[in-house]
């Protein structure tokens, strides 16, 4: 009789040691499975761009990301100067205020063949501060504003709260500087919502200034 129940005790070990050592096995294949997808989650996020418009000028104060591929001395988030320049290892001050990011990057790329073999070069405009448009007079909200793509007279007076009670609808006009000098356009406002003169709701540039008188 003890020798059969140790026979099945026997049999049932050996049966029982296979389905353990696979359940192991199965545990091990489903961390190592995990593996890459923890990995993918600690990489750092790459930056946002704030444009992906590629004739975007970069401007004074806007915020870029200069990556170098497999240089993380020289890789880093730099602003733009007020005289326009940034300034990165090894090649200094380097002009960007007026250029696209592609074109920056190829001057930065031919500045770093003198100490690197081959750099592979990446700008992002991360951050847009350069475009703004002003607002000042009779409004609820003056000051300076962010100048979004294609933004018209119309639509940049919408962002400033409303007009006071004592603004001069007739005779709001946008202050330009072109070549030193100062461009006044006229805006009525009261026809323009109208559909009358549409041709004033004119597109801003940066620095473009509007008085409500």
């Amino acid at each position: 009789m003890r020798t059969h129940c140790r026979l099945w005790m026997f049999l049932a070990a050996a049966l029982l040691l296979p389905l353990s050592g696979l359940s192991a096995q199965e545990k091990t294949n489903a961390k190592e499975s995990k593996a890459p997808a923890r990995a993918a989650a600690e990489q750092p996020a790459a930056p946002k761009a704030a444009t992906d418009d590629p004739a975007y000028e970069i401007g004074a104060e806007d915020q870029l990301n200069i990556s170098v591929w497999n240089e993380p001395n020289i890789t880093r988030t730099v602003p733009v100067r007020p005289d326009g320049k940034i300034s990165l290892p090894l090649i200094n001050d380097v002009q960007a205020a007026g250029l696209t990011p592609m074109q920056l990057a190829t001057s930065i790329t031919e500045k770093l063949k003198k100490f690197l073999s081959d750099p592979q070069v990446t700008v992002i405009v991360s951050g847009i501060n350069s475009r703004r448009y002003y607002i000042v007079g009779e409004m609820n909200r003056a000051g300076a504003f962010p100048l979004l793509p294609n933004m018209t007279v119309l639509q940049a007076l919408s962002s400033a709260g409303g007009f006071t009670q004592f603004a001069k609808l007739k005779s709001i006009y946008v202050l330009r500087i072109v070549d030193g000098k100062s461009i006044k356009y006229p805006f009525n406002y009261k026809d323009v919502i109208k559909g009358i003169h549409v041709e004033q709701n004119i597109i801003l540039k940066p620095g473009d200034t509007i008085v409500v008188p």
